[in-house]
This record gives C-alpha cells, structure tokens and sequence, in this order.
C-alpha cells in the first residue's frame, strides 16, 4: 500500500538524480559523450537506492533489461533516468526530466515525481500542482507534439503545435497552462509517460489514450502508442477531433 513516503520518496529521488545530472551537465564536454553519460550516471544512482530503501519492490528502467519478474509482483517503480537524453546534451535547452513513479497491483500509478532540473522545478503527487483554472479557455489552442515525430493527424487538426523534448516536459508544460494538451501518436514507452501521467491524474487532469481507453502500466508489452493529456473540458472535444482527422470509428 503507498504511503506518504512512497510520494515523498519519488519526489526526493527524482530531484537528487536531477541535481548529479546538473552537475555532469555543468562540466560539458562532446554531447553523445555527456547523454551517454548522463543516462548511465541516473540510472545507477536510481537503482542503487531503490534496492537500498525499497528492497521488495521491483524496478522497471529505460536502461536496464525488464526483468519479466515485474509481472507478479505487487509493487514496481517505473523509471526513466533521463527522459529527453537528446535535450540533456543540447546546452542549454531545458526541456529534459527525470521521471519516477510507483505502480502498485490493483490501484495502477499511485506515486510519481518529474524533475525538471534545468529549470530548479520537480512536480510530484507529494504535492500536486494546482488542478485546471476554472476561467481557461474552453477550447484547446496551443499543444505540445514531439520535436522530433509530430504526428501528421496533429498538425492536421489546425492547432499551434510547440514542440518540445522529454514527454515530462510536455506535461508539465500542460500542467502549468503554457499549453492546452499533449497529443502523442508516434509510439514510446511506459516510463516515458508513467511519472507525468501520475502527477497529471493527481492534479485532475484527464490522461488516456487518443481514442479515449485506459492508460495502463506494468504490462508485458512496455509500448504504449499514443496519449492524450488535458484538461478534463477539453477531452471529449479532443478526442472527437482525434477520431475525425484519424477517420477512426
């Protein structure tokens, strides 16, 4: 069962292994060189602490081998060490994350923190940002896509698209009314979305696939293909406009 240590915990380890990446990333040096690094640095620190302060817990991460054990087990953190690696080596862009989130059977993601370190900010269901603003618009305008795969059926929807690196960023770029929605349709995986999806759900927002079904978590197969990520008045009308440039039934 979470408790209010396992929020605290995600929060406290996301930012710690933000604040290491901070520092690799202050030294510089040739950019494949510094992500490489900084993808391994996180994930060691990351694992090596959840052994440590979670030792019956499972841990699902980008840069290690699942362990099909994850499958029965009751509790699994989903990590993903550095979430927008390419971002990380592109001084000084700051759209890159550390993700960490707790899935539990039975309750799905029940604890989650995205650290945005370049910009000195973790968000956490520790302390969930303020849910949507009663006055905001009642139709979407601005939504954040892929840098580098923006859906074609997002473009075609007539929105302003910005662009933008680590899925937590986008998120939280919706979570924090620089945008109306996060639309992907190219393909990732759990933790890629795991963190900023719990974080997003404990704020009220409404998160799902693009054709409206349930996100789901810790499954054998780790693709998701596609999300949706708003505000709850903003979803219906999304998601029919998803299916109408989709032509989807």
């Amino acid at each position: 069962m979470t408790t209010t240590d396992d929020h605290v915990y995600a929060r406290d380890l996301a930012e710690e292994a933000g604040r290491r990446l901070i520092k690799l990333r202050a030294g510089g040096g040739d950019p494949k060189e510094l992500q490489k690094t900084g993808d391994r640095t996180s994930h060691e620190f990351l694992v090596k602490e959840l052994a440590a302060q979670r030792p019956d817990d499972m841990v699902l991460s980008e840069e290690a081998a699942a362990d099909p054990a994850r499958l029965t087990a009751d509790r699994v953190w989903i990590v993903d060490p550095l979430d927008g690696t390419r971002e990380f080596g592109e001084i000084p862009r700051t759209d890159w994350a550390v993700h960490v989130a707790l899935w539990e059977r039975g309750a799905g993601l029940i604890a989650g923190a995205v650290a945005l370190p370049a910009l000195g900010t973790v968000l956490s269901t520790a302390n969930p940002p303020a849910g949507p603003p009663a006055d905001a618009p009642a139709t979407a305008s601005r939504v954040v896509v892929s840098r580098t795969r923006p859906p074609q059926f997002v473009m075609d929807m007539g929105l302003e698209l910005m662009p933008m690196g680590s899925a937590g960023a986008k998120v939280s770029a919706v979570l924090r009314g620089e945008a109306d929605a996060y639309i992907h349709g190219g393909g990732f995986y759990e933790w890629d979305t795991a963190a900023p999806v719990a974080v997003a759900l404990a704020a009220g927002y409404h998160c799902s696939r693009i054709d409206g079904a349930e996100l789901a978590y810790n499954q054998d197969d780790l693709l998701l293909p596609d999300i949706l990520v708003c505000r709850p008045a903003l979803a219906g009308a999304l998601l029919e406009a998803i299916r109408e440039v989709t032509h989807a039934t």
